[in-house]
């Protein structure tokens, strides 16, 4: 391997981040094989309940340990990844003696909850791609969604659409059974009903601070009707929901290169740039069966699954969109694709109006127009940001209220997504917060802590656990060490992939991740540039790693410059020592107790991404 290499030669004194640093990763090395001990049998599936109906669920049981493989990526231990390729096959049997996985997948979900799962099975090409059984899981999968497979049809090639919102290995699913939904009826009785004509008893209740019709989704009776309206109006549509099936076919390029799969993923996603443009510039979330935006919704462009009016609005259509977005971009370094996104956003801020000064969007569009009117959430403008490093995205972002208020806060806890803390990270970046490395390791191990305390008193009965009940204690989470050491946001959760500017490899240990007693730190980073320091805290033996740009190589590093006091390593006054690379990766060597700091110039996105490792 020729690779330009860089050796450390500064003693300083260790920085607190770093030590820091190096105790989460002990902790959660630690922690994680205590949780399993507490929630599995032998075999791994989870101590639960015999029987689980319904097609939700199956999610939840991957989402317990989603993130296992990736830590290992970034420097975790051996043995979690060795448990977590043995955890997602134990609740990949367990769901599937339940009935909702078939061959390795969910038989029919949509994708909101597919997302959720996959991320899981994405991350162990970043653990290890030689591993063939998930090489071929991968091509298998994404054969459910490039028409390669005759048991599960649903791509249409013709009209280049997803042929249900309800999809998976067996296929599109055009008519819910009464069962379909049966475990979760109580929970969908707490959001708006999903239609304003239907003849049903409703309420006005409540919904994140706007009043909106409710029905008793747990009665019989009116239940029916709405199964049956879901039945006759969305079931036989393309949705913006399915774009997330782009990270499935991105997945599987990843691992082959194959250019069927690139074009798949631009295909699709052109097709709705298209619906968009026919649609004033507003994404439709209904498609009919012959192509035609409102088909079965009488000519509305609102009222689809996880659309415009049910049930969460906005949030479920420029999601989305992002992420199909960000994958085109990965695969084929061309970033005007986020300008697919980026319409939505300007769209729902031209449609805003001014509150008690603040202004306002609405995420939600009933049969009587906008509606749901509410600060726009910065998350998705924060995320195209990232990637494009545009000025126009980071002027939109920094107009978003949010991002002028409490971003300076590192929130406890971790959130679903293990994603509440862009604010801050992106306040570090930017200078205001410059103590932020600390505050969030900090907050990170305090999560582990209150995490295991939770899980030593947990003497409830499994028979009565809600199907989150151990991903809300999992005592894993990589926001922070995302952030940190790779220089890039949690992804986008529900089925994104991880766009980051670095990642790291052990050359000794031949293995992804940091070395042990490494620890590193982005300090800043723009459109062509990274700068990072690392520190070896081991005071006896030396380490080596290699840096690469990009979770998957997408990067050039043009040319490292060793940074002139950020670490030592350069007298003050001198020029700073400057090496070309013209390489995707570079080699770095660590002495004993030696750190140093690097700004590595970059051009992004100019090579073809792939789970390929180097050692």
């Amino acid at each position: 391997m020729n690779l330009a290499t860089i050796q450390a030669a500064a003693v300083a004194p260790l920085p607190d981040w770093a030590l820091r640093q190096r105790h989460l990763i002990a902790a959660m090395n630690e922690a994680a094989p205590l949780y399993q001990a507490r929630y599995t049998r032998q075999d791994g599936s989870f101590v639960w309940r015999e029987e689980w109906p319904g097609m939700d669920g199956s999610d939840d049981g991957y989402e317990s340990y989603h993130n296992w493989p990736l830590f290992y990526a970034l420097g975790g231990s051996a043995d979690l990844h060795r448990r977590s390729r043995r955890l997602w096959e134990a609740v990949t049997r367990q769901f599937t003696a339940y009935g909702q996985v078939y061959r390795e997948f969910d038989a029919y979900y949509d994708w909101m909850h597919h997302g959720e799962s996959s991320i899981y099975f994405y991350y162990f090409g970043l653990a290890d791609p030689t591993w063939e059984p998930d090489r071929a899981r991968a091509l298998r999968f994404a054969g459910f969604y490039t028409g390669d497979d005759p048991q599960a049809q649903n791509w249409d090639a013709d009209k280049r659409m997803i042929r249900s919102p309800i999809t998976g290995s067996k296929g599109p699913r055009f008519e819910n059974s009464w069962d379909d939904w049966s475990t979760h009826r109580w929970v969908l009785a707490e959001y708006p009903v999903p239609f304003d004509d239907l003849d049903v008893p409703v309420e006005l209740a409540s919904f994140y601070g706007e009043t909106v019709p409710k029905a008793d989704w747990k009665r019989d009776d009116v239940y029916a009707v709405i199964l049956e309206a879901l039945n006759k109006r969305q079931m036989r549509c393309d949705v913006p929901l399915n774009l997330t099936a782009t990270s499935l076919i991105a997945n599987a390029f990843l691992y082959t290169g194959d250019d069927r799969y690139r074009r798949w993923v631009v295909d699709y996603l052109e097709t709705w740039a298209d619906r968009i443009r026919a649609n004033d510039g507003l994404c439709p979330d209904n498609v009919g069966p012959n192509g035609i935006i409102g088909e079965t919704m009488d000519g509305k462009w609102w009222g689809g699954y996880y659309g415009w009016r049910w049930p969460h609005g906005f949030m479920t259509i420029i999601e989305p969109l992002t992420i199909a977005a960000m994958n085109a971009v990965l695969l084929t370094g061309d970033r005007t694709y986020l300008d697919i996104p980026r319409g939505q956003l300007d769209r729902l801020l031209e449609l805003g109006r001014e509150q008690d000064g603040q202004w306002l969007v609405p995420y939600r569009h009933t049969d009587d127009g906008w509606t749901a009117y509410r600060p726009m959430r910065p998350h998705h403008a924060a995320q195209i940001w990232y990637m494009s490093q545009d000025s126009r995205d980071r002027k939109r972002l920094d107009a978003i209220p949010e991002t002028r208020t409490t971003w300076l806060e590192v929130a406890p806890g971790r959130g679903k997504g293990d994603d509440i803390h862009f604010g801050p990270w992106y306040c570090y970046l930017d200078g205001r917060n410059p103590d932020y490395p600390r505050r969030i390791l900090e907050a990170q191990v305090a999560e582990v802590l209150r995490r295991m305390d939770a899980i030593r008193n947990d003497h409830g009965d499994p028979e009565e656990w809600d199907v989150h009940h151990w991903q809300n204690v999992n005592p894993v989470h990589t926001e922070g060490l995302i952030q940190l050491t790779c220089g890039g946001p949690q992804i986008v959760y529900h089925g994104g992939l991880l766009h980051v500017r670095l990642r790291y490899f052990d050359t000794q240990a031949r293995r992804p991740g940091l070395p042990p007693d490494v620890a590193a730190l982005v300090s800043h980073l723009d459109g062509d540039s990274t700068t990072v320091e690392l520190v070896n805290i081991n005071p006896s033996h030396g380490r080596e790693l290699l840096i690469q740009a990009g979770a998957f190589g997408e990067h050039t590093i043009t040319r490292a410059e060793i940074v002139t006091g950020a670490a030592g390593d350069a007298a003050s006054g001198a020029a700073p020592q400057t090496v070309e690379i013209q390489n995707r990766r570079l080699q770095v060597a660590l002495p004993a107790g030696r750190s140093m700091a690097l700004r590595l110039h970059m051009e992004r996105y100019s090579n073809t991404p792939s789970y390929t490792q180097p050692v």
